[in-house]
């Protein structure tokens, strides 16, 4: 253990651990292990998974579907934002070159003088 880290004591199924970790990461260190051991006990109490280790898998199984999902819902929601902004920059792109024709067509190239005036 280098100076920097510190062991944290987390307790996940009323069983304590002493996790090292540096300070910048030792709240959400904690945090983690709450949730994971909100997760474990919520098992627990299905009655439906017995044992400690069956129990950790079944919540790991769960935890990262939550995650697989969240992760597909924010690809989606990119990709949603990408293809606004894409259509968003072809009519900007389009409101700019009808603005340049227009002022094209105003210059009359033929009579310089009524150009300024």
């Amino acid at each position: 253990m280098s100076k920097d880290t510190d062991p944290v004591k987390v307790t996940i199924l009323e069983k304590e651990y002493l996790i090292a970790c540096e300070e910048s990461e030792k709240e959400p260190l904690r945090n983690s292990a709450d949730f994971l051991n909100q997760k474990m006990n919520e098992m627990k109490k299905s009655g439906g998974v017995i044992g400690s280790e069956r129990i950790a898998v079944m919540t790991a199984l769960n935890i990262t579907n939550e995650l697989l999902a969240y992760k597909k819902e924010n690809q989606d929601y990119t990709s949603s934002i990408d293809s606004t902004l894409k259509r968003l920059q072809s009519k900007i792109n389009d409101a700019l070159v009808r603005d340049t024709q227009m002022d094209m067509d105003d210059i009359d190239i033929d009579n310089p003088i009524s150009q300024g005036g």
